[in-house]
């Protein structure tokens, strides 16, 4: 289990757009037609990294809870399914589905979306306001598989509640820490 940590883009910066195929729905999706009223949150992840594993429950509870606050979650999985199969489309679906995922489960098949948010580990999250400007990139919370402490979500929802009362987030964000992205091996 490799320990990656988020690359911790600068604030401000201005979301990435893209167009990708959702899993669940079976259409393609763009960033334009998803993005909250509120904010955006944009989550890499994927099915088999026990970081993601080890928050994916906790992750749907915040989801239902803020999509109510005009916060909307988009999640994407940019890994190589050749050399990692239990993150294929067909897999995606199956978790989103059996997790009761409440967000979109979108394949970044180019790894073109990942690389232009610089993404590099899985949990790796980010949020953006309702001008789709990143008020918010890092961890969770301080859980990790094996180190004792509960998932709570206290950083991203302590960032989410900031952008919903508009104050400024003074808390330190910490990268995220996960599995690397699995990167295709250029031929």
């Amino acid at each position: 289990m490799a320990n990656t940590p988020s690359n911790m883009i600068p604030l401000g910066t201005q979301a990435p757009d893209f167009n990708l195929f959702d899993t669940v729905s079976q259409s393609h999706v763009s960033l334009q037609q998803l993005k909250g009223d509120t904010g955006t949150v944009i989550m890499f992840i994927c099915n088999h990294c026990p970081f993601v594993i080890h928050i994916n429950s906790q992750l749907v509870k915040i989801a239902n809870d803020y999509i109510k606050k005009g916060i909307q979650f988009i999640a994407i999985s940019s890994n190589d399914v050749l050399n990692y199969p239990q993150d294929s489309p067909e897999k995606m679906k199956v978790l989103a589905k059996t997790e009761n995922y409440p967000f979109p489960y979108l394949y970044d098949e180019t790894q073109d979306v990942a690389k232009a948010y610089d993404a590099a580990c899985t949990p790796d999250l980010y949020v953006f306001n309702k001008k789709l400007k990143l008020v918010y990139r890092g961890q969770l919370d301080d859980s990790r598989p094996g180190n004792g402490l509960p998932v709570t979500g206290k950083d991203l929802k302590n960032a989410m509640d900031c952008l919903i009362e508009n104050k400024e987030n003074t808390s330190t964000q910490k990268p995220s820490i996960g599995c690397n992205i699995k990167w295709k091996i250029p031929s």
